[in-house]
């Protein structure tokens, strides 16, 4: 089990975007992290990957510190070196067990062109693949459908599922509620840099209901004082 306790990350001392956070991810399962824009969504993810520095919390696994070592991350926005092929990107990642030719035709990548030519779809594949084959216990992806056509997010549903029974632990965001409810074990819904909910299947209809009603009773008179009908 994932531990994370009093996590606190901040960009400034006047304000914490993530906030004396407490939040347990249990094994072998899929969690999704929902909240508005400005949450703190992307800041959690690199705070629990080490690429954000976190003022104080532990970030446990197992009763013993969660390191790089045991966590793949795709981040919401994807980094690739100038002038490479996406098949000299996937060689960075050792795996000998990992088969590129099985595994492209599901993502049916030109994996021998050069990356700068990838399209913005073929870029969020091609960094996928490369969490894929890293073949680590956790996988952290922040916002891993965005970009992706409808076919390729039904794929990567169904690639994550299978992940998950084989018995990695899975941490997943997304913009789009339908998403996670349709993927996810468990979703922790992040508001103000903490998590104010975590919830399970069973509970997953009422809190999608409650979270679409809030939102359009907090924007309802500004909507009808703009279009006057």
């Amino acid at each position: 089990m994932i531990t994370i306790n009093n996590l606190t990350v901040s960009y400034s001392k006047k304000k914490n975007v993530i906030d004396s956070l407490n939040v347990s991810f249990l094994p072998n399962a899929i969690h999704g992290i929902v909240g508005l824009n400005g949450a703190g969504k992307t800041t959690f993810f690199n705070a629990v990957f080490g690429l954000k520095q976190v003022e104080q919390g532990t970030i446990l696994c197992n009763n013993q510190l969660l390191t790089k070592k045991e966590m793949a991350y795709l981040p919401t926005e994807n980094f690739f070196y100038s002038n490479i092929t996406g098949q000299e990107y996937l060689a960075l990642f050792r795996n000998p067990d990992f088969d590129t030719e099985r595994w492209n035709e599901l993502f049916t990548l030109p994996l021998d062109q050069i990356i700068d030519s990838y399209s913005t779809g073929m870029r969020k594949k091609l960094a996928i693949l490369g969490v894929i084959k890293q073949n680590k216990p956790v996988m952290l992806l922040d916002e891993p459908f965005n970009g992706l056509d409808i076919e390729m997010c039904r794929i990567l549903r169904s690639v994550l599922l299978k992940l998950k029974e084989a018995g990695k632990t899975i941490v997943v965001s997304s913009h789009i509620m339908e998403t996670l409810t349709n993927l996810c074990d468990y979703i922790h819904y992040l508001e103000n840099g903490k998590i104010k909910y975590s919830i399970g299947k069973e509970d997953f209809a009422s809190f999608e209901g409650k979270i679409f009603s809030m939102i359009e009773n907090d924007n309802t008179n500004t909507i009808n004082e703009l279009i006057k009908i």
